[in-house]
């Protein structure tokens, strides 16, 4: 979302009678999202015989890829108009017609084809709209009039917002195109956001025992894909343009991030009414138990004792950690903002104190989130900032002298940690310095067990590394 005028965000923190702080300066150091035409990538990989063709630079798809290899360890299809210096005075359509033209011959069985803009495409006003139209009266119908081909334009300017805004609209804009009416098919939609193959496993599990058949959206458990003999070696979701049709068709859409899906479920209610549920992001005994009643009323279906029993475990699991190692912790924690708010919720079940929250973009929505209201009612002195980078998180350890115990985020705050001593757990998007973690959930009941574990051994080897025998002498 765009960055809001100084007055605006007076007036919201004063009716909404609690107060989200912003950084002291306009300028970005060492950012911890990045754009908006990111989250539009990472939703078209979600699909199968999709392939986005992001309008602008080279890089505005190169950095991105990599960013997805390092996380996932996979390779990914992505396309680029490539604009050059002339395509920036005199405008680049003629790129994205020529884009187009040559990703249908090269692949075959793409069927999807989301143009993504970027920054100067959107600054020198390419209309993405107005190419989408012609080439679907133009070299579609003349060339490939034995396809299925649709062209999605998606706006994501880099220039405003970030990779959550332009992943929520992506998801919107996908679900906008193809949604259409028909029979009731008996299924929720599930939209997960941004989160990672483990996740979508755990997700599915809770579904399977309750007996609950979801579409899922988008689809990236196939993320962690195997090494064939036949050497493929590329790496997509499975989310199908029929699975995108039916979203209409559902008894019931669950959104388990505000921020990330939250528009096209809304979508989905007022347009076709398909009851909407946003939230909780189900990170933590707490919010999985929300997650599993909201399931449960939606489709008339009983939790099961196996969930229960399963519930049991993970809260054996944590009662074994929470007071004797948790207890008064103080975190810092930053990313996606839903993945912040739930790891907060979390780490307050576990009687940890998070004390610095960053959010790395500004949205006008978070002025009003009532579960960062409820964070600060709790904790006594917790600095929630929005429009973030990782200055403000050094600053704060390095002039304000912030006490901290730990550290949770992704990778691009290592350096922090390593530079004043503070460990640090790694979670998010991306995960570079850590192996296999993608593969991980945080999310369901599973998820906070090894949420908690994992914490605990950061802990456990920090004291080793600084040599803190006193520490774990007394508690045993």
């Amino acid at each position: 979302m765009r960055s809001l005028p100084p007055n605006v965000i007076k007036e919201v923190n004063q009716f909404m009678t609690f107060k989200l702080k912003k950084k002291e300066r306009n300028s970005i150091i060492n950012p911890i999202f990045t754009c908006q035409p990111a989250g539009a990538q990472y939703a078209s990989i979600g699909m199968d015989e999709c392939i986005g063709i992001v309008h602008g630079g080279q890089g505005c798809v190169m950095f991105v890829r990599l960013l997805f290899a390092q996380h996932f360890k996979d390779n990914f299809l992505l396309a680029s108009s490539s604009l050059h210096e002339d395509s920036a005075v005199m405008g680049g359509m003629h790129r994205v017609e020529q884009a187009v033209d040559v990703l249908l011959m090269r692949y075959p069985e793409v069927k999807v084809v989301p143009i993504i803009s970027t920054c100067s495409t959107e600054i020198i006003g390419d209309d993405i709209d107005g190419v989408a139209r012609k080439l679907n009266n133009g070299l579609l119908k003349e060339k490939y009039a034995e396809r299925e081909v649709h062209l999605i334009p998606i706006h994501t300017p880099s220039f405003k917002g970030s990779m959550i805004y332009g992943y929520d609209t992506a998801v919107k804009d996908f679900i906008t195109y193809f949604a259409e009416l028909g029979e009731p098919n008996g299924k929720i939609n599930l939209i997960t956001g941004w989160v990672n193959p483990g996740d979508v496993t755990a997700l599915k599990h809770l579904l399977k025992e309750m007996d609950v058949d979801a579409t899922v959206i988008f689809e990236i458990e196939t993320f962690d894909s195997p090494l064939m003999p036949d050497g493929e070696a590329v790496s997509h979701g499975s989310t199908t343009i029929e699975d995108l049709k039916s979203t209409a068709n559902a008894m019931g859409t669950i959104a388990l991030n505000r921020y990330e899906g939250g528009q096209a479920a809304r979508y989905l209610e007022k347009k076709f009414e398909v009851p909407a549920v946003i939230g909780p992001t189900p990170i933590g005994i707490r919010n999985t138990d929300t997650f599993l009643e909201n399931v449960r009323r939606m489709t008339g279906k009983p939790i099961p004792q196996s969930l229960v029993r399963e519930r049991g475990i993970a809260i054996d699991a944590l009662t074994d950690l929470v007071h004797m190692f948790f207890a008064d912790k103080k975190v810092a924690i930053y990313g996606n903002p839903d993945l912040v708010i739930g790891l907060a919720e979390f780490c307050l079940d576990l009687e940890m104190k998070p004390v610095l929250l960053m959010i790395g973009d500004e949205n006008l929505e978070y002025l009003k989130d009532q579960r960062i209201k409820d964070l600060q009612e709790k904790v006594e002195d917790i600095d929630i900032i929005q429009n973030a980078d990782f200055w403000v998180l050094e600053n704060k350890i390095k002039n304000e002298e912030i006490e901290l115990d730990l550290i949770m985020g992704h990778s691009k705050g290592r350096f922090i940690s390593i530079d004043y001593d503070i460990p640090m757990l790694r979670v998010g998007f991306p995960v570079y310095d850590r192996a296999g973690y993608y593969r991980h959930p945080v999310m369901g009941y599973s998820g906070a067990t090894w949420l908690a574990e994992e914490m605990a051994n950061v802990l456990f080897t920090d004291m080793e590394y600084k040599k803190n025998k006193e520490w774990i002498l007394n508690v045993w």
